[in-house]
């Protein structure tokens, strides 16, 4: 057996069926079988051991000083090779920002994000430095970590299955194709209609553009959002008085789920209290004496409504307008009762009114790429009359757990299936932001735990 797999040429063909089988098959890149040839000459001609590899061990037998260089820039370029293929095709890590999630993930987790359960999402800009995301290291100027000077089309490699429903899931934020550099924290769009209602809205759109720097992203440089999948191509979705619908049946019991809740006491939550309920300092909003908004648990909200203190608990419900998706008036929707609204998915062919246009305006001119305006009742589409569409992408429905503490698809919609980046699958690193090292900073029992 040693000596059948010391032949050069069993060795060669090993290799090459390996290689065509991830980087040709896998990959779906027929371009890639010129690898092959590199492989061939590796195991059976020598043509790159000879011209490159000898010479260059000659050198570093010779020359201290080339030794140690060469010994460095192997590393550092092995290293740098290794991270980037397993950021691209395996995993990679982010750290929960805000409490969007809570209390099913908590600010500081920090998640392990598989890329091959959905399939891993090939770069659309390959031309970038290596583990930074859309912004140069310390940059003052948001300068850009990528070249746009090659773009490719939207490519996923086979994943052993698709998004399921409730899967907590990575992906680029949709809105976030255009961004304010000197604000990174709200989205474009949210400032543009602010500025436009104020301006109207070719002066607010002018105003805008001198105000701010504005910059647009691919859409593998938007930032990371994650959200729970809470609905899936082709479902329809209604939320009323808080509770989310799915095809009709009330979505099922998140463990950690929370809502906000307006509470009032007869006297202040003691400290010991908050901490009991393990509540964020930072996530209480004191309207005023014996006034609390507090977002809550099931478990939470029973005992809260326990406390001597407390004199009445009531469900937190915030008004709609222009902030809620489809972002459009004729929409009386509000972050607590919406819909119904059906997710599109790909094939599926929708009828095109005036009415229901906004609700799949930015899905055809902006995911989709198409030409879309209209002229008095007509959709034009690619510069044809409309009165359907057909649906090139799959999209979902994201929303954060923390259902009054969230910005997600209830503001800004769909999200295309080119955007999804991974599952988040288990958090590996949990530290808490309100406490020092020595007080409990690392939440032990947070670690090491499956996502679901």
């Amino acid at each position: 057996m040693r000596d059948i797999l010391s032949n050069r040429w069993v060795k060669f063909t090993i290799w090459a069926l390996l290689y065509t089988l991830v980087f040709v098959v896998w990959m779906r890149n027929v371009w890639m079988l010129l690898g092959v040839a590199v492989i061939f000459d590796l195991c059976i001609t020598g043509l790159i051991r000879r011209v490159v590899v000898d010479p260059h061990r000659r050198m570093r037998t010779r020359s201290g000083a080339y030794r140690t260089v060469a010994e460095w820039v192997e590393a550092i370029a092995f290293a740098v090779v290794v991270a980037s293929l397993i950021h691209i095709f395996v995993f990679q890590m982010y750290v929960i920002p805000t409490p969007s999630m809570e209390k099913s993930l908590l600010v500081g987790d920090y998640l392990y994000v598989s890329k091959l359960t959905y399939g891993p999402k090939m770069p659309v800009t390959p031309l970038s430095m290596p583990l930074v995301h859309n912004v140069m290291p310390m940059s003052k100027t948001g300068a850009k970590s990528y070249s746009e000077i090659i773009k490719r089309p939207y490519k996923r490699l086979s994943g052993p299955r698709t998004i399921e429903r409730d899967d907590v899931v990575v992906f680029n934020f949709p809105a976030g194709d255009t961004v304010l550099l000197q604000d990174l924290g709200v989205t474009y769009y949210d400032v543009l209609r602010d500025y436009q209602n104020r301006l109207g809205a070719e002066a607010g759109r002018a105003r805008l553009n001198r105000d701010y720097t504005i910059v647009a992203r691919p859409v593998d440089k938007r930032e990371n959002f994650v959200k729970r999948c809470v609905a899936l191509p082709g479902d329809s979705i209604r939320i009323q008085n808080s509770q989310l619908y799915v095809n009709g049946e009330a979505q099922k019991e998140i463990a950690g789920m929370q809502q906000t809740y307006r509470i009032l006491t007869n006297e202040p939550f003691t400290r010991a209290a908050i901490e009991d309920m393990s509540i964020q300092q930072s996530d209480i909003y004191i309207q005023a004496t014996g006034e609390y908004w507090i977002p809550l648990t099931a478990a939470n909200l029973e005992k809260v409504r326990t406390m001597p203190n407390v004199r009445s608990v009531e469900r937190s419900h915030r008004g709609g307008g222009l902030d809620v998706f489809p972002n459009a008036h004729g929409f009386d929707w509000t972050e607590s009762d919406f819909g119904p609204l059906w997710i599109p998915s790909k094939g599926s062919t929708v009828k095109l009114t005036l009415e229901n246009l906004p609700l799949y305006q930015r899905i055809i001119d902006v995911y989709e790429a198409n030409d879309l305006r209209t002229e008095g009742n007509t959709i034009y589409i690619d510069g044809a009359p409309a009165t359907e569409y057909t649906f090139k992408m799959d999209y979902y429905w994201m929303m954060g757990d923390n259902r009054q503490n969230s910005a997600d698809s209830r503001f800004w919609g769909f999200v295309p299936e080119d955007h999804i980046v991974g599952k988040a699958s288990f958090v590996w690193l949990s530290l808490d932001a309100e406490k020092n090292w020595f007080q409990g900073k690392i939440r032990w029992s947070k670690m090491f735990r499956r996502i679901n």
